[in-house]
């Protein structure tokens, strides 16, 4: 069961062990009243974050009733968790979606910032790189395998991973990394050391990887060519 709706069950079970055929507007008095008051606030207030920032109270009232009263479950329990774990996942889905038009526009105008700076260079698909270092060895081919030390960022500058970082330059083939480190290694020539600025759609595109890399991110990477194996 999704995990979100679990928590949720839980509230609305204690939501309705405390529900009442008898409804009252009366300000909470009583500890008992103000305990349970806030208890219902902050359920509520959990809910709400979750998506349910227009819940029926009425539909969630009868439902309250007719649990206490014992009468005939319009949805059945059953059916009302099969329910929950479907609108979550339409609404996670649409989180996600949103959250991706969003970091792609950001990606869009990060490029074309980006692509204003003196000693930027654009290539035709649309790959952004600035050399670091001049070197003056041979360029590798589809068929190579190379040495690299690399340091990747998001384009806030958060680091997601390095080789530089771990003190051990990373040996792989040309073509076994992602669309614009193809493009730029067959560019670079050994002793080059470029700061690549990727698109998405050269990178990871609309899948992200991992947990650092959402969908449609746009990635910055510092490579320095160290050899061709």
């Amino acid at each position: 069961m999704n995990k979100t709706v679990q928590v949720l069950i839980v509230g609305f079970a204690i939501i309705l062990s405390s529900c009442s055929d008898n409804k009252t507007n009366k300000t909470p008095e009583t500890e008992i009243e103000k305990v349970s008051y806030s208890l219902g606030v902050n359920i509520a207030s959990s809910v709400k974050s979750q998506g349910f920032d227009s819940l029926d109270v009425n539909a969630l009232a009868k439902g309250c009733g007719d649990v206490l009263a014992g009468d005939s479950l319009d949805i059945s329990e059953e059916d009302a968790i099969k329910l929950l774990n479907e609108f979550f996942g339409k609404l996670q889905a649409k989180k996600q979606t949103e959250a991706g038009a969003q970091t792609a526009q950001a990606g869009v105008d990060y490029l074309a910032k980006n692509a204003t700076k003196e000693g930027v260079i654009t290539t035709e698909s649309g790959l952004q790189y600035e050399m670091l270092t001049e070197g003056d060895g041979a360029k590798p081919t589809t068929a190579d395998q190379v040495t690299v030390h690399y340091h990747g960022m998001l384009t806030d500058g958060t680091v997601f991973d390095s080789s530089v970082d771990r003190g051990e330059p990373a040996k792989f083939g040309v073509t076994q990394v992602i669309p614009g480190w193809i493009e730029a290694l067959q560019l670079m020539s050994i002793g080059d050391k470029w700061k690549l600025t990727i698109p998405s759609n050269l990178a990871y595109g609309d899948k992200g990887a991992g947990g650092m890399i959402g969908p449609n991110a746009t990635l910055v990477f510092e490579v320095e060519l160290l050899g061709i194996n």
